[in-house]
């Protein structure tokens, strides 16, 4: 067990013992309200462009949250109401399918304000709210609606100096000359399958990619990509609600299928000329980031291959047309994207790469040459937070201490040497931080296994100025009556089957056990990629296991390889074969099981969702002697179902890999299913089409393997909403209840 983590545990041990509380346990109606067991957590934690405010977004009610933006007034030490949702637009809300779709895969729910941009000089706002765009003057208070049409209004932003306002209106890049009001048209064929400024599916569901136009510094040009759908193949998609069926239309890029045609281009803030910018002869191609330099004449793209196993960073002088290659990366597996470039004053950038088989930051000058490697190890950067070119400092997240928390680190800019890594925080635990733009503080939302979500507002040097949210858990916490029951994990590691890797576990056994007896386990399993569940940080999907614990079970969750976090080798191991080493890697998990007293290995479960519903499955079919009975949430059964730069990220295409995708799929393994299986699935999911689902029932009929099924009428991917949570817990637990009690 990590020290850090046995002392963490050990702290809060001793701290809730001297609760003087009535002891109670969790109820699932409880877990799924709102405000929640530990107060309302803020989103969208940022900076004033002034640094004065630190701004945040505040939910209210009890079942959809509704958003107001809230303010830490620095100066005045105090947290206020910055701007009531209600004073833009009060009512019901109604939202276009394609802005239902983009909040879909920023997995953002709610209503009121959603979203919010400063201005370039902190003196107004802007609120994408109900279609429309309105600007709030933060001086005298007062909100002012900029577009009045039966369009919807998306991905509004104000320009770089903060003269022009840009938005996506029917599929076309629109700006307003906030002096004059004047609203100008940039580009004119939106429309049908072409989209002007917009990303396409799999750029918002796996490339982290949710616009498509983007501001040149001095405001003179757009840079955009123009997408046109027409070789993607139409599905149409049952959506199955409580008293309707919706036939939707889709252009779902399924793997192995054709995906978009795409263009980057620019255009002149008049809208006068658009010019073409030359991707290559191959056009079966990704972009999947966008980004000026310094020189506004001078842009960059990331070129990515069918295949990911290349991806050329590029450079485009707008004004003589000139290209250059500034570097490549390659595999023979695939390149994992990420958000860490940053040009300095001089365009020399900063970049992260894996090429070491670790996530690193690196330094090279504006034409490409490597200066310097700035952090090294058989440790993982996550991403890069600021660069303080003034001060000579490079801030960033990593795992430099443990691959279980995230911390803050620096390094200098100027670094001759990769071991002058100094870490910044102090605490123990799971780091999320938002820095200043002048680069004097920064935001720290903190949490360990023990401690719900505080936000604190610190300096570079780590020192706290001030609380945001302390979120202590006293006598008057909604989680003190709860917490003598509270279960804190053991964690630990087991070698993999082949004795080459590490594998790191959690492990939670109710209160009060009684010598001698055994009891049922469940393993808690996602396994997919770029996951990690094994972490000393604090999780609101915590409180179901803690549930599971209160009702009499052992909870066991084990990060397998193939997840995030441990580079490339823990990772490349899933390449071609999904479903394989995973699976192995949780048989090891439950070896381990097998090895305590108190287990009983005649009642060991498994439960999951999406990938993790894809792994209980696979699971229940290829290891039947060690899990019982299995729980499979919104499942994939066949990998020709998913999408393309998913899949073929991790399978490759399926012409080239075809035994691969029959591994793959869990339909091969069926006939090895004996224990109890329970299936459940969203009917209207528009990730994992509900078609995983309805290929498994007739598959699983065909060969006589009796099942259960609990389907969600309207129920998307996610299977929000408090009621259905309710419900879908329920039905877990008595499952697992009438299988193994």
């Amino acid at each position: 067990m990590n020290v850090l983590l046995k002392k963490s545990a050990t702290l809060l041990a001793v701290a809730l013992a001297t609760l003087s509380v009535n002891a109670e346990k969790l109820t699932l109606e409880r877990i799924n309200s709102a405000p929640s067991l530990t107060g309302q957590a803020p989103k969208s934690l940022s900076f004033s462009p002034d640094g004065s405010r630190v701004t945040y977004l505040q939910g209210k009610t009890d079942d959809i949250y509704r958003y107001d933006l809230w303010e830490y007034n620095i100066e005045a030490d105090e947290n206020r109401l910055l701007v009531d949702s209600n004073d833009i637009f009060a009512g019901p809300e109604t939202l276009s399918d394609e802005e239902k779709a983009r909040r879909e895969r920023q997995r953002v729910y709610g209503t009121g304000i959603m979203e919010y941009t400063f201005s370039n000089d902190g003196t107004a706002l802007l609120f994408p709210v109900n279609g429309d765009i309105y600007y709030y003057n933060l001086e005298d208070k007062t909100s002012k609606r900029l577009t009045e049409t039966e369009a919807f209004e998306t991905d509004v932003k104000f320009s770089p100096k903060g003269n022009f306002i840009s938005f996506i209106r029917n599929q076309n890049i629109y700006v307003i000359d906030i002096k004059s009001g004047k609203e100008r048209r940039l580009t004119k064929d939106g429309k049908g399958p072409i989209k002007n400024g917009m990303s396409e599916f799999v750029a918002q569901e796996e490339m982290d990619r949710m616009t498509g136009y983007w501001w040149a510094p001095d405001e003179k040009n757009i840079a955009f990509l123009r997408v046109d759908e027409s070789p993607v193949q139409i599905e149409i998609r049952n959506e199955i609600y409580a008293e309707d069926i919706k036939l939707i239309e889709q252009r779902y890029p399924a793997t192995g299928t054709n995906n978009v045609n795409i263009q980057l281009a620019t255009v002149d803030v008049k809208g006068k000329k658009i010019r073409f910018i030359d991707t290559g002869k191959d056009t079966d191609i990704y972009i999947p980031r966008v980004n000026w330099t310094n020189n506004s004449q001078v842009l960059t793209y990331q070129w990515q291959s069918r295949d990911q196993k290349k991806l050329e960073l590029r450079s485009y002088n707008l004004r003589n047309r000139r290209q250059n290659v500034l570097l490549t990366e390659t595999s023979d597996h695939w390149i994992n994207l990420h958000h860490d470039l940053y040009f300095l004053k001089d365009n020399s950038f900063i970049w992260a790469s894996e090429r070491d088989g670790y996530k690193h930051l690196y330094h090279f000058s504006s034409k490409g040459k490597l200066e310097a490697q700035l952090t090294k190890g058989q440790w993982v950067v996550d991403q890069l937070e600021s660069v303080d070119e003034e001060n000579g400092w490079l801030y960033f997240t990593g795992r430099a201490d443990t691959a279980l928390e995230r911390h803050l680190y620096k390094v200098p800019l100027k670094a001759k040497s990769p071991e002058n890594v100094a870490r910044v925080t102090k605490r123990n635990g799971f780091h999320k931080i938002v820095f200043a733009g002048d680069n004097q503080s920064y935001i720290d939302n903190y949490s360990n296994i023990s401690q719900p979500n505080q936000v604190s507002l610190h300096k570079t040097d780590g020192a706290r100025i001030t609380w945001l949210s302390e979120n202590v858990v006293n006598e008057t916490h909604p989680l003190t009556p709860y917490m003598e029951n509270w279960s804190l994990p053991q964690y630990g590691s087991i070698r993999s089957d082949d004795d080459t890797t590490n594998l790191y576990y959690k492990l939670y056994k109710p209160k009060g056990m009684e010598p001698g007896k055994q009891y049922p386990v469940i393993v808690s399993v996602y396994g997919g990629p770029h996951a990690q569940r094994v972490t000393n940080a604090w999780s609101k999907k915590e409180y179901f296991t803690q549930y599971l614990v209160q009702q009499g079970y052992i909870v066991f969750q084990l990060d397998n390889r193939g997840s995030n976090y441990r580079g490339t080798g823990f990772e490349f191991p899933i390449y071609e074969k999904l479903g394989d080493v995973e699976v192995t890697d949780q048989i090891t998990g439950v070896k381990y099981l097998h090895t305590l007293p108190y287990v009983d290995k005649e009642r060991i479960g498994v439960y999951g969702h999406s990938y993790g519903g894809y792994m209980a499955l696979m699971s229940m079919f290829k290891a039947g002697d060690y899990f019982k009975a299995g729980v499979s949430g919104a499942p994939v059964t066949d990998w020709m179902l998913y999408d393309t730069h998913y899949t073929e990220r991790y399978l490759n295409h399926p012409k080239a890999n075809a035994e691969g995708y029959e591994q793959s799929s869990v339909f091969p393994y069926i006939d090895g299913l004996n224990g109890a299986l329970l299936v459940y699935h969203g009917m209207a999911d528009d990730n994992v089409l509900f078609t995983n689902t309805t290929k498994l029932i007739k598959a699983m009929q065909d060969q006589n393997k009796t099942f259960e099924l609990m389907t969600y009428p309207g129920s998307k991917h996610s299977m929000r909403g408090k009621k259905v949570q309710v419900h879908l817990g329920n039905t877990i637990v008595n499952f697992f209840d009438r299988h193994f009690k």
